[in-house]
């Protein structure tokens, strides 16, 4: 029976969190390790995550170098045979979705696995803005400006031990460099489960105004130089249409 790993990386993440937790505990699939990576909030987080006693496995509450730091501290602690990581504001959409990915894991053993993510409004759930239809995953797909949604994406945890762990050097696009690097670069078998897992609220620190959506393409663009794969300086074009496109199919 294989074990999976979750992972959730929090700072100051009062708001939304118990809805992760939640999301992870009412999973029907019994053989997962929750690890929790706080960043020394001074909120109620802590209060929150604590008032799960030990059905939150591993707990760590500590100063970090950041988002990606914390999310390497929870991949080292893992003893799953996959990982998941699933951010303090997302929350799995059913309570089956491990079960579901575990029989697809089953029939095909990959080295990964990643679906779709629906984007919703913070305070209401239920208001979809955007699909992530994330399609079939082909080589060179990157440098056309596709990539599945971190989210979703489940990896085997040797696969970080033998390829390594997030980059810290990239601020705000250690995910994707590493999706990158694990599947363009290193080519890892993976297979695409059609149908969304994750709902993800608005605002995170990419998205959340015009200076880091710039910043994050220019550390993409950077991601396939550091790994020696072939981009195209229109490269930003080419990320931002797919997401135009799944703009539209949320209305």
């Amino acid at each position: 029976m294989l074990k999976i790993s979750v992972i959730t990386v929090c700072y100051n993440s009062e708001l939304f969190i118990k809805d992760a937790i939640e999301s992870v505990l009412n999973q029907t699939y019994k053989n997962i390790e929750y690890i929790i990576i706080d960043g020394g909030s001074s909120d109620k987080t802590l209060d929150i995550v604590k008032s799960y006693g030990n059905r939150i496995h591993k707990f760590i509450s500590e100063k970090d170098k950041g988002i990606y730091d914390a999310m390497n501290k929870g991949l080292k602690l893992a003893t799953g045979d996959y990982v998941f990581i699933l951010n303090s504001d997302d929350f799995y959409i059913r309570n089956n979705v491990i079960e579901e990915i575990i029989k697809q894991l089953t029939n095909n053993l990959t080295d990964c696995l990643y679906a779709d993510l629906i984007y919703v409004k913070a305070e209401n759930t239920e208001k979809h803005v955007r699909y992530w239809k994330s399609g079939n995953f082909l080589l060179n797909s990157f440098q056309k400006g596709w990539h599945p949604p971190h989210p979703t994406f489940i990896v085997k945890k040797s696969i970080y031990k033998k390829f390594g762990y997030f980059n810290i050097g990239y601020s705000l696009a250690a995910d994707f460099e590493l999706m990158l690097r694990f599947l363009e670069k290193e080519k890892i078998s993976t297979q695409y489960y059609q149908v969304p897992i994750i709902k993800m609220r608005l605002g995170g620190a990419s998205n959340k105004n015009l200076l880091n959506i710039l910043k994050q393409n220019i550390e993409c663009y950077r991601a396939f130089k550091n790994n020696e794969l072939p981009v195209s300086i229109f490269y930003p074009l080419y990320r931002l249409l797919p997401k135009l496109k799944q703009y539209f199919k949320s209305k």
